[in-house]
């Protein structure tokens, strides 16, 4: 097992990442003898995966709960929500009672959400099971859901107090969450490491054959950088919005097309191409560099064009977007490779030809 740090001053927490640590939570985790848990999952990963962390957890006294919740991004909304937190008031959780989010994307940005704002806060712990939550939305606090209007609009800011990333659940996960996860891989090389987007050029075969040494190499690279830059910028108030290369694109993809339609991951890897493209016009981002992207999301077997949206609707779908500041839409666009910056002054017509 690595264990990675967030340093956030008294919210610091770790990040343990390694092969079978759901059968080794309870020690892992070090819950105090006689805690309480309740864990929050949805019925296709409870089948998985439950019965190790419910057992590691109770072997250590620790008194468990499970609520489940409906899988897909087409609940993450405020009806599942409005659920859940009936579910826990009805089970009397207490401020000390622990929160374990055990799922991909979803589950982890529904449940913290009710950790969040439920009896005003209560402790929470991620147990990312797809590749996307493992390298992305389990670290860093954002928890949240979707409206009819935009992606992720409402929520808040909740720090988890661990996040536990065992590798070994991704043997059970679908080729085309997989996929979906090595988008947000993808981009991590792209906005601040050159070198390991190298490396992923070099090793997508192996990637995509689940060889566990790339995987965990992936990961943990991935967990790393955002952990420094969440530590650096927590409630995005400046370095921390460049995580959202591809987002404004992807988010736009996602509200246009129904939530579900385009998997979180597949939509950012057609909005990291979009722009890319907006990159080349508005910031001099070189052919041989956009072109290296494009290959690298077409190698994780990703969509490299978005669906077909009518211009308005794009513009309006990023007009919603959380960045816009004073009105002005921003967009996450690369100098080069390994380099992200964030950048107002954008052309609307090169917006529209980049989505084209």
């Amino acid at each position: 097992m690595n264990t990675l740090e967030v340093h956030l001053a008294e919210r610091s927490y770790p990040i343990h990442i390694g092969s079978g640590l759901l059968a080794r939570a309870g020690d892992v985790l070090a819950l105090r003898s006689s805690a309480r848990a309740v864990i929050v999952t949805n019925p296709i990963v409870a089948a998985h995966h439950l019965a190790p962390l419910e057992a590691s957890l109770r072997e250590r006294g620790v008194r468990t709960d499970v609520v489940l919740v409906p899988d897909g991004e087409a609940h993450k909304n405020g009806a599942t929500l409005d659920d859940l937190l009936t579910r826990l008031l009805e089970l009397r959780v207490e401020r000390s009672t622990t929160l374990i989010a055990l799922g991909g994307g979803v589950v982890g940005d529904i449940a913290g959400f009710a950790a969040a704002i439920c009896q005003r806060g209560i402790p929470l712990v991620q147990v990312p099971t797809t590749l996307l939550a493992q390298v992305d939305s389990s670290v860093g606090g954002k928890t949240g859901i979707n409206h009819p209007l935009g992606k992720n609009l409402i929520g808040a800011f909740w720090q988890p107090r661990a996040v536990l990333i065992d590798t070994d659940v991704l043997a059970t996960l679908p080729d085309r969450e997989l996929h979906a996860g090595l988008a947000e891989v993808i981009k991590y090389g792209a906005i601040r490491d050159e070198a390991f987007f190298a490396w992923l050029e070099d090793s997508m075969p192996a990637l995509l054959t689940r060889d566990a040494s790339a995987l965990g190499h992936a990961i943990e690279t991935s967990c790393t950088i955002k952990a420094r830059v969440v530590a650096a910028d927590e409630r995005e108030s400046g370095e921390r919005a460049l995580l959202n290369f591809g987002h404004t694109f992807g988010h736009a993809i996602e509200a246009a097309q129904g939530y579900g339609e385009w998997l979180h991951g597949e939509a950012v890897a057609a909005g990291m191409v979009c722009a890319a493209r907006l990159s080349q016009r508005a910031c001099g981002l070189d052919d041989h560099a956009a072109t290296r992207l494009v290959n690298l999301v077409a190698a994780a077997r990703l969509p490299t064009s978005p669906p077909r949206i009518a211009a308005q609707r794009w513009l309006d779908a990023m007009r919603r977007d959380k960045k816009v500041e004073a009105g002005s839409m921003r967009f996450v666009l690369l100098e080069r490779l390994g380099h992200a910056v964030v950048r107002s002054d954008v052309e609307e017509a090169d917006v529209v030809r980049a989505v084209g």
